[in-house]
């Protein structure tokens, strides 16, 4: 079964049944020993693209929202039995043109991890994908608050919504800071709050 690890912000990990591992937005401390088959950087931001922190197996592919803009719109990838699409992600604090999401299929489940955004029209067109995991931003601050985000799980009615990136972080921030109040202000259904360090099967 594929898993899913959350090590906190809006940092990933992703691993199919069949051992491909992917790194979403490495920074926040936790088990990066797992080589990687693929890392994924939304956008150019310190506490979303520390890739030194993750060991990449030979023929690793680093693709960060400079790839994922591909011929003026938005680039697919597949990496083993993984496929990987870029989509749009953006709002006050993060260029359309500098920062994507991310769709990851593996194992028949689709993982959207939204990257720093706002809510946007193009999530409209989400909901008919029928996602399986909605990662979504929500620290009040860089991205949208609770209120907001809360709109956005009803506009992508993916089967589960999980609050990341639930605490804002700056250049003077001292490590990271879960909070599960925060993180239980989201309001829609199939809420699904993933504690840093912990691990969900798919």
């Amino acid at each position: 079964m594929a898993t899913m690890t959350y090590f906190d912000h809006a940092s990933v990990k992703l691993r199919s049944d069949g051992g491909t591992v992917i790194y979403i937005d490495p920074f926040a401390p936790g088990d990066y020993s797992e080589p990687a088959d693929v890392i994924l950087v939304t956008h150019d931001h310190f506490d979303h693209n520390q890739t030194s922190l993750v060991t990449p197996k030979a023929g690793c592919k680093t693709i960060t929202f400079k790839e994922a803009h591909g011929d003026g719109g938005y680039a697919s990838f597949e990496a083993g039995d993984i496929k990987i699409e870029a989509v749009p992600a953006y709002n006050k604090n993060h260029k359309k043109e500098a920062c994507v999401g991310f769709i990851v299929t593996l194992d028949k489940k689709t993982v959207y991890h939204a990257g720093d955004t706002s809510k946007i029209p193009e999530m409209a067109a989400l909901a008919a994908r029928a996602l399986d995991y909605a990662l979504l931003p929500m620290d009040g601050y860089y991205n949208m608050g609770a209120p907001e985000a809360s709109e956005c799980a009803a506009i992508i009615r993916a089967k589960h919504t999980v609050p990341i990136h639930v605490v804002p972080r700056g250049p003077d921030s001292k490590g990271i800071t879960f909070s599960r109040e925060a993180a239980d202000k989201l309001s829609c259904e199939g809420k699904l709050i993933v504690s840093p360090g912990e691990t969900i099967t798919l």
